[in-house]
């Protein structure tokens, strides 16, 4: 089932593709494939090369003609320089194109696979190229062992192309990057990370700590002490974190610029360790569940909530965990979260909500 899906995903998205852009040439077919295969694994270079590159195109004058974002047939989108426009920082967009370059083992049989779809395409006159001719250029492009590819002279007179290839891990976010980056520009930056269990908040603080190199914090690391779980204590709403340590040990210090430590607790020794000693960098991130109760939102001057629906939740957290340790999700941990979502409305009082799905 699977690969019929993927066949029929990868259809749509090469008859979209000719679609939306009827003065496109088989090369540049040729390079929609290469690029939804290898992503930009052949441009690996320093982030500041990227960067400066970008700059160097900017400079040449980008059209407004592409949209933002055209979803490539695999784990890659195209991001048009345009999109900088939305406050994104040449900076962040030349890291996550960085970021985005890797090694694809198997890209090359992903681009056969796709160039037979293509081929298949037009066989059933669904795309707008004569088959033998295509079929010429696709047997030479593959004697020379399928190389990157340029646009055409035609595509790039009628679209005048400025994008860069970007991992489709980054794609959802890029929203938030932009606010970020706009909100970086003014001055330090302290952001929360809430959301539902799964959601990827712990994900998201690591991803923002490669692109930034920003401090992170968890709250997963501020889990009741033995001697403070008592029934009053779960009774009250966020009660399960310890927000008089969290306070003392990283807000306050923080709201001053301070130089941090705090003590990590480890709930498989069940206690506290040796304090952590850290110094803020401009932009801080304090992710977890619990991150935005009422009692921290003062510290922080930007907060985004990470969305998920219950049954997409399930199947993380399913193939996450053991049974055992799953049921202590549905059956505690989430009933508990839903009740101080619930009581204290925080999906609505953050800022910026990212609905998390299997494509995100």
């Amino acid at each position: 089932m699977k690969n019929i899906n993927q066949i029929k995903k990868s259809r749509e998205l090469l008859m979209l593709h000719c679609q939306t852009h009827p003065e496109l040439q088989p090369q540049d077919l040729f390079k929609f494939i290469y690029q939804s295969s290898f992503g930009c694994e052949h441009m690996i270079s320093s982030s500041e090369m990227v960067t400066d590159y970008i700059i160097e195109e900017l400079n040449r004058g980008v059209k407004n003609s592409c949209p933002y974002i055209e979803p490539l047939d695999g784990d890659y989108s195209r991001v048009n320089l345009s999109y900088l426009n939305s406050g994104l920082s040449v900076q962040t967009l030349g890291r996550l194109f960085f970021l985005s370059a890797k090694k694809e083992p198997y890209g090359e049989n992903e681009l056969k696979n796709k160039l037979n779809t293509a081929k298949e395409l037009m066989s059933e006159k669904l795309l707008p190229f004569a088959e033998a001719d295509f079929e010429k250029q696709a047997e030479q492009w593959k004697a020379l062992g399928y190389p990157a590819v340029h646009h055409s002279a035609e595509y790039k007179e009628k679209y005048a192309p400025s994008y860069r290839v970007i991992a489709n891990r980054y794609i959802a976010f890029l929203p938030l990057f932009a606010e970020i980056d706009k909100r970086l520009s003014e001055g330090t930056l302290r952001i929360a990370i809430e959301g539902k269990s799964a959601s990827g908040k712990t994900t998201l603080g690591k991803m923002l700590k490669e692109i930034y190199g920003c401090t992170v914090f968890h709250t997963d690391d501020f889990f009741l002490r033995p001697e403070q779980r008592t029934p009053e204590r779960y009774a009250e709403i966020g009660g399960n974190i310890d927000r008089e340590r969290f306070i003392d040990e990283v807000l306050i210090p923080l709201s001053k610029d301070e130089t941090i430590n705090y003590r990590r607790f480890d709930c498989s020794e069940m206690q506290l360790q040796a304090p952590t000693r850290i110094k803020p960098e401009k932009l801080t991130v304090i992710e977890g569940s619990y991150s935005m109760h009422p009692e921290f939102e003062g510290y922080y001057n930007f907060s985004v909530f990470l969305d998920i629906s219950p049954q997409f939740q399930k199947e993380r957290i399913s193939k996450r965990n053991s049974p055992q340790l799953a049921e202590r999700f549905f059956n505690e941990w989430i009933p508990l979260e839903n009740t101080y979502f619930f009581a204290t409305d925080i999906k609505k009082r953050c800022e910026m909500c990212i609905t998390i799905t299997p494509q995100a």
